[in-house]
């Protein structure tokens, strides 16, 4: 019996492979089950660290055609592709695709009803919008970088994770649900324009509620989120470990009062007061290692956690019963998310080399033999052994 599917199984989506968020994207929909085709340049990955080997998890679930787009042939080949296609995801700057002669207007040409996806920091328009960029710049443009950091220090740098990849891939992977549900419905494509500096302030949007209601100041380390509030932040432990304290809610801050042997419980919601409380906790946790801490809060509702690192956090039991992290070909990593009942994900496959599977997509595809013969001797396509990514 043949193993799940997932839940977007017999969708069809072009990838142009780049970089960080589209690839995402791109991931997020394999991992559900939709076919994603990998366009890439027979030159490989360039200064992209670990492109196209087995560490390039990014890349998982796919298979991969490697095709010079400015060769003789390639847009109408490509073309010959997305007529066939449901969706396409890319992720150049603003008008690379049209001078390839793959912008929006001829492929829906060919195909009224394909939902192509376009990932930019700044957006399609605008005046930043040819201008280059990276997460840190787009979530400083929007708002989000300066609210992160200690109140004496400079704004913190939240790994690529706000920008890229919540602001921008999952961005990206909701905008292309969204134009193939209206698609499906009426056979309308349309153009999805995910910009990360948009996608990572909707992000904050319950911040930007709280700044307009009074309970969100402008400076950073004062607020009930962002590492001000006592309750709501990380503690050194004796010996250099740390824990994780989020006890928002009274009924959880009492609990952890209670487990902290602190008595009666402080009042919670008096900046003023917060400094104190915050040295206090930290003399406190600072007295004992964290597995001290850890059996202290075990099973508790007090909203208290150990920070992991990337060792241990796949081997802690919560995630381990779940399945939380997967290791295909050796290389551990996230397993697909969010669970689904009746569709659950298929195990996603190793990354594939480049050009693994050109040939066998370009005739699975619908493509003329001789057409991809002709494309071969030129040197416009390129085709290996359909080899997983090696290191």
């Amino acid at each position: 019996m043949s193993g799940p599917k997932g839940p977007l199984a017999g969708l069809r989506i072009i990838e142009m492979a780049g970089i960080g968020p589209a690839p995402f994207a791109a991931m997020m929909l394999s991992d559900m089950g939709a076919e994603v085709i990998r366009v890439q340049s027979p030159r490989g990955g360039g200064d992209i660290p670990l492109m196209n080997t087995r560490f390039d998890v990014l890349a998982r679930g796919r298979r991969s055609m490697a095709i010079d787009l400015k060769g003789a042939g390639a847009a109408a080949v490509m073309l010959d592709l997305i007529a066939r296609a449901d969706g396409l995801i890319e992720g150049f700057r603003p008008g690379v695709m049209e001078r390839l002669g793959l912008g929006p207007e001829p492929c829906q040409a060919r195909n009224p009803g394909l939902v192509y996806g376009r990932m930019t920091g700044w957006g399609q328009d605008g005046p930043l919008a040819p201008c280059a960029g990276h997460d840190i710049d787009y979530i400083a443009l929007s708002g989000v970088l300066g609210a992160m950091g200690p109140r004496d220090g400079p704004p913190a740098v939240p790994l690529n994770l706000v920008g890229d990849f919540g602001g921008g891939g999952m961005l990206l992977a909701f905008g292309m649900m969204c134009g193939l549900w209206h698609a499906r419905a009426s056979g309308q494509g349309q153009v999805v324009d995910a910009a990360m500096t948009e996608g990572s302030a909707l992000l904050a949007a319950m911040l930007w509620g709280f700044r307009a209601g009074g309970a969100w100041n402008g400076a950073r380390g004062a607020n009930l989120l962002d590492g001000g509030a006592p309750y709501y932040g990380t503690y050194a432990c004796a010996d250099g470990g740390f824990m994780a304290v989020g006890a928002i809610e009274r009924k959880f801050w009492a609990e952890f009062c209670a487990r902290m042997g602190i008595d009666p419980v402080p009042v919670q919601d008096d900046p003023a007061l917060w400094p104190d409380q915050r040295a206090d906790l930290a003399r406190r946790f600072a007295a004992h290692p964290r597995a001290h801490w850890e059996a202290v809060f075990a099973g508790s509702d007090a909203c208290v956690a150990p920070v992991l690192d990337w060792d241990t956090a796949p081997a802690h039991p919560h995630n381990a019963a779940r399945g939380a992290f997967i290791a295909p070909a050796g290389v551990v990593q996230p397993a697909p998310a969010p669970r689904l009942s009746a569709t659950p994900a298929p195990m996603p496959a190793p990354p594939a080399a480049a050009g693994a599977h050109t040939r066998a997509i370009l005739t699975d595809w619908g493509i003329a033999a001789a057409v991809v013969d002709d494309l071969a001797a030129r040197g416009v396509i390129a085709d290996s052994d359909g080899a997983a990514a090696g290191v």
